[in-house]
């Protein structure tokens, strides 16, 4: 079991320009009781295996998918296994989890609330969005399990204080609110911009994965936005050449920085077959094909690629009604040290603080002992020890 006190909100006076998660909170999740993480610009959970790192993580993508729209099922693939260990069902054999978090913006700490019933039927049980000055916003609660619906009330402070309506079971309701609120009073205009602070710092995500055994092969040339997997990152490379020349210029140098060997450039080389390979320039030496790097070195420039060309080129579902401008992309990075050598993950902390330092990007990721060891005490870097 894992606990942490609760964090106290961002002042005003620092509060982000763009909305952004300031705060996760896993009250009754998985291997999580009562823990609350303060997030920073970049974030590393450290601790041995078994200590709830990826479930830190796995929550913070289950809200990002509410909050663009997705169904609990969707969110929760296995909710059993979200359930607190030996959490003991009720006399209606109902068990549950319950996470939330902190989104601060323009409309001041908003908080996340959300409950769910896991077992018998996968169901959202309660769901409660508070302003900074702890008004409730909008609460829910399961008032008919025989119904996939909730009863919601939402702050109105017009001639009638609170709405009440039915809204489904198994969405997210913040999400639904600008759809539901017309925006007429004070009240519901203030409701509209807390839940829209929370919606569109959640949903701006982008889970990284590296894999470097599908980084190897050539690619057809498509549209150039990076997978999760990153497989086709001789692609992006292709499009970030012609048409991000300076961005591209940076990426080379940092490959430099985790690279072996002299790095002169690097070049896509377009096949006979239509494909295309991304080579290292290695100089008056030529060059050297990605495939033969090692996988430390292939996930470095991955993470790398990300961190440096943003949302434009990645493959991800952006809040398309707000300018980019004002949002804040998260990249999610579960092992983000992992086959990466001291001095790469040294490099790749550095990196990341210096570009999220901005606000434009954050990264949430894990890391093991020794990455933690290489990131700790680097300017811009929290790293949350979950060890006992």
């Amino acid at each position: 079991m894992h606990a942490t006190r609760p964090s106290t909100p961002l002042p005003s006076s620092v509060a982000p320009a763009r909305p952004a998660v300031t705060e996760l909170r896993l009250s009754a999740y998985k291997s999580h009781r009562g823990a609350a993480f303060r997030l920073g610009p970049v974030t590393l959970f450290a601790g041995a295996s078994g200590t709830g790192k990826s479930s830190a993580l796995q929550a913070y993508e289950a809200l990002a998918l509410l909050a663009a729209g997705a169904p609990l099922g969707a969110a929760f693939p296995e909710p059993a296994g979200c359930v607190p260990e030996r959490a003991e069902a009720d006399a209606e054999g109902r068990r549950g989890f319950r996470i939330g978090c902190t989104v601060d913006g323009p409309a001041g700490p908003v908080r996340l609330d959300l409950a769910v019933q896991a077992e018998p039927v996968l169901r959202i049980a309660g769901e409660r969005l508070t302003d900074g000055d702890g008004r409730t916003l909008l609460t829910t609660a399961l008032r008919d399990p025989g119904r996939g619906t909730v009863q919601a009330e939402w702050h109105t402070a017009g001639s009638v204080p609170v709405t009440r309506a039915p809204l489904p079971g198994d969405r997210l309701g913040t999400a639904l609110l600008p759809l539901r609120v017309a925006g007429k009073t004070e009240g519901q205009r203030h409701v509209l911009a807390a839940a829209e602070q929370v919606v569109v710092a959640l949903r701006s995500v982008f889970r990284c994965d590296p894999q470097p055994q599908r980084m190897r092969t050539p690619v057809v040339a498509g549209d150039g936005r990076l997978r999760r997997g990153c497989d086709n990152l001789a692609e992006v490379l292709h499009r970030t050449r012609t048409g991000c020349p300076r961005r591209h210029a940076r990426l080379a140098a940092v490959a430099r920085s985790g690279c072996a060997g002299p790095v002169s450039a690097l070049d896509v080389e377009e096949l006979a077959d239509g494909t295309v390979r991304a080579v290292l320039g290695r100089g008056g030496d030529g060059g050297t094909p990605v495939e033969r790097l090692g996988e430390g070195e292939l996930r470095f420039l991955a993470l790398a690629l990300v961190l440096l060309t943003g949302p434009g080129v990645l493959s991800m579902d952006m809040a398309a009604e707000v300018p980019h401008a004002m949002q804040t992309l998260t990249v999610l990075a579960d092992g983000f040290d992992r086959g990466l050598d001291r001095r790469q993950i040294r490099e790749l902390a550095a990196l990341a603080a210096q570009i999220c330092a901005d606000g434009h990007i954050r990264l949430v990721g894990t890391v093991g002992e020794a990455g933690a060891r290489a990131a700790r005490g680097r300017t811009g870097v929290t790293v949350v020890d979950l060890n006992p």
